[in-house]
């Protein structure tokens, strides 16, 4: 009588009995690899205009349609819920967690590199956000773009990589049905 073979997969694992195996695809490690990517461009942008550009804060104009600013977003995105008080304390944090750990475990089941992209660009903008509030109650924006007169509400390279993430996303959602078609 031939010895059973030994356990080369999940499935074989758990029927003897053994521990499941967590195992994480190369996206994974690549979609954490553009946050930490995000996390750690946008943290140098900040500090260099924060310790070095802005001081004294003010509007520095760099074309006809772009100015560095500085401003202070304790709110959501364009200011929205800008009120302070437990909203920017406590609840946009602990939201900008939750939605991360969401993102994580999305980004533990991808099977290809574009989704794992995009997630990761959202966790690292989400991340280089988070750090900011914790450290000074609100978001430093500084990118001021405008025409005709009208601005943008001043933006950072943290919400850069949350909006370009999105859009890959709904690009990756548009290509992926299109080839299970």
């Amino acid at each position: 009588m031939a010895p059973d073979p030994a356990p080369d997969s999940d499935r074989d694992a758990t029927q003897n009995n053994g521990p499941a195996r967590m195992t994480f695809r190369p996206e994974f490690f690549k979609g954490l690899a553009v946050a930490a990517a995000v996390i750690i461009v946008d943290q140098i942008s900040k500090w260099w205009i924060l310790g070095f550009v802005m001081q004294p804060p003010q509007v520095i104009p760099l074309t006809p349609f772009f100015n560095l600013v500085l401003g202070w977003n304790r709110g959501i995105s364009f200011g929205l819920l800008d009120s302070g008080g437990w909203l920017s304390a406590w609840f946009l944090p602990l939201a900008a967690v939750a939605i991360s750990a969401v993102l994580a475990v999305w980004l533990y089941r991808v099977c290809h590199l574009r989704a794992a992209v995009g997630i990761g660009l959202i966790i690292g903008g989400a991340m280089g956000n988070l750090i900011d509030r914790l450290q000074f109650g609100a978001v430093a924006d500084f990118l001021d773009f405008y025409a005709w007169g009208t601005h943008w509400p001043a933006f950072n390279l943290a919400d850069s990589a949350i909006t370009i993430g999105a859009a890959v996303l709904i690009l990756d959602s548009l290509f992926e049905k299109e080839k299970k078609s």
